[in-house]
């Protein structure tokens, strides 16, 4: 589980709506004062006329108009009405952001947090975010809850991560809710508690945020802080899957894996893991893999084994290393390569997971050269996430 920032692709439907919901909402202050230029410019972004908004908000911004300027700051980020331009976007949103708007803060630290038109600085991302909290933008605390959790910008300290969050929480934020439901889960910053998890995660989740959909289903799949309910587990499961959610369509295929909640359907789970694997979901990497190399339902293909369980080991995770440097050990779907197939054990056994990671390193050993073994340590340590085997040559 991860801990989600507001809001972070700015290319999607979804979160530009929560943005220009906040950005209306600060409309409400000195309305009267604004100009019908003004609300000419609101009414045509609403409409989608971007042109029109952008030549009504343009002179506002000039002028010094907070909420138009934070406008701006929106329309070149998403590129609306204009080509994207995160550098202009920046220097809206600072314009409005030094006469105190919160919105335009929160939505500058964000620029910051992720080197968009600035240079990455997460002191600079705090700094904004805090500015933003203070005034109670539950977005700001949101995100500065994330700066602590992470240790970003700030010293990590989960004690100060669950008092944003929890601000934020309390002021019904989907995000903010899911995040606390984590901390919850975790134990960190709080006493584990499954039960205050589920509370969290489902004022999430009934929100309709897809983390906490999955969050949710994860715990009445295990019975922790609910009564343990595959049915219920499968409900929330699809509805964080058919928004997208790797974590969610991962489960939901387990659960049609194995037929928990849902009718047994090889099929169906092939179907999410596919969906879940695409996006780069390690869990669902493995399990396509393990259909591959079993024919459950599709074809047996080692190949297709291997192709999946290389996207999960290159991810770092401990099971597709295994595996993969089980294909490699056999022969399976890759040539046989003992070098290989020991640096994959190796990296597996690192992690401490599981004895069998580091009994197959010790076998493959005792089969290779003092040269191969000698080779096959050098590529291990040199071994970063995210990389494939012949970048670390």
């Amino acid at each position: 589980m991860k801990n989600w920032v507001q809001h972070n692709k700015k290319n999607n439907t979804g979160n530009i709506r929560l943005k220009l919901l906040g950005l209306l909402a600060c409309c409400t202050l000195g309305i009267a004062a604004y100009s019908q230029d003004f609300n000419l410019g609101v009414q045509s972004y609403q409409d989608g006329d971007y042109e029109v908004a952008l030549s009504e908000f343009f002179p506002l911004g000039e002028q010094g108009n907070v909420i138009a300027q934070s406008y701006l700051g929106l329309m070149y980020e998403n590129g609306q009405g204009v080509a994207q331009d995160y550098v202009k976007a920046a220097k809206w949103y600072r314009k409005a952001a030094e006469q105190g708007e919160a919105y335009a803060q929160n939505n500058l630290g964000l620029l910051y947090q992720n080197g968009q038109g600035v240079t990455q600085d997460y002191g600079e991302a705090e700094k904004w975010y805090r500015m933003a909290a203070e005034q109670g933008d539950a977005r700001g605390q949101n995100n500065l809850g994330i700066m602590y959790d992470k240790g970003q910008g700030v010293i990590q300290d989960y004690g100060e991560a669950v008092k944003w969050y929890r601000m934020a929480a309390e002021q019904g934020d989907a995000y903010a809710q899911n995040n606390l439901g984590i901390m919850y889960d975790k134990g960190q910053g709080v006493p584990q508690d499954y039960r205050d998890a589920a509370k969290w995660y489902r004022m999430a989740a009934e929100q309709g945020n897809a983390h906490g959909q999955s969050n949710l289903g994860w715990l009445y799949q295990n019975g922790r802080g609910v009564t343990q309910d595959y049915g219920e587990a499968a409900k929330w499961y699809r509805m964080a899957a058919e928004q997208g959610n790797a974590r969610g369509q991962s489960n939901l295929g387990g659960l049609f894996e194995i037929g928990q909640g849902v009718p047994q359907n090889y099929k169906e789970a092939v179907k999410w893991y596919r969906m879940a694997a695409e996006q780069g979901e390690a869990y669902a990497q493995n399990n396509l893999g393990g259909l591959y190399q079993n024919g459950q339902v599709v074809t047996q293909d080692y190949g297709e084994a291997a192709k999946w369980y290389r996207m999960a080991a290159e991810l770092g995770d401990a099971y597709g290393q295994f595996k993969l440097g089980l294909l490699y050990y056999n022969g399976q779907g890759i040539p046989q390569n003992y070098v290989r197939a020991h640096v994959w054990f190796n990296l597996a056994a690192s992690q401490g997971e599981n004895d069998e990671y580091a009994s197959m390193r010790d076998t493959v050993e005792g089969l290779m050269t003092p040269e191969q073994v000698a080779e096959a340590q050098r590529l291990a340590i040199l071994w970063q996430p995210g990389t494939a085997l012949n970048e670390w040559q």
